[in-house]
């Protein structure tokens, strides 16, 4: 289970790496934007079963500590029902992952490939200049 470092505590918000992962790219992106929002979770029964919220801002220091040391594949679908949710006056909320719909895509793709190690969409022409198997740049 990984967990996240706020504002140099622990918030008690322990997860599955998977979880964890996608939650990392919808934040470190919305903080690319210079977006603060609301994260929420619903707290575990040994810690009192209840809610709880936090107002995330690029401002604060935030660490992501996870428990496995291997990638975790990323669902397109997820992810986008995740940046929806962080968008929402609700704010960010973890939720079940979906089945992936391979028509899913991703805002500021525009259809693009997008480096799931860096998260950061390409546009069709750079993928293409490069060499099959080259390094990005």
């Amino acid at each position: 289970m990984g967990y996240i470092v706020y504002d140099g505590d622990i918030l008690e918000f322990k997860v599955e790496d998977r979880l964890l992962a996608h939650l990392q790219i919808v934040i470190v992106n919305k903080f690319r934007q210079n977006e603060s929002f609301m994260f929420s979770w619903k707290e575990p029964i040994e810690t009192g079963d209840g809610r709880s919220t936090v107002w995330l801002s690029p401002h604060i220091g935030l660490r992501f500590k996870f428990a496995g040391s291997r990638s975790v594949e990323i669902n397109p679908t997820w992810l986008a029902a995740l940046y929806a949710s962080a968008a929402s006056g609700r704010g960010l909320y973890p939720e079940a992952e979906p089945d992936r719909d391979p028509t899913t895509e991703l805002p500021g793709t525009s259809g693009g490939h997008v480096d799931w190690a860096t998260d950061r969409p390409e546009s069709p022409t750079s993928r293409a200049a490069r060499p099959p198997g080259a390094a990005q740049p």
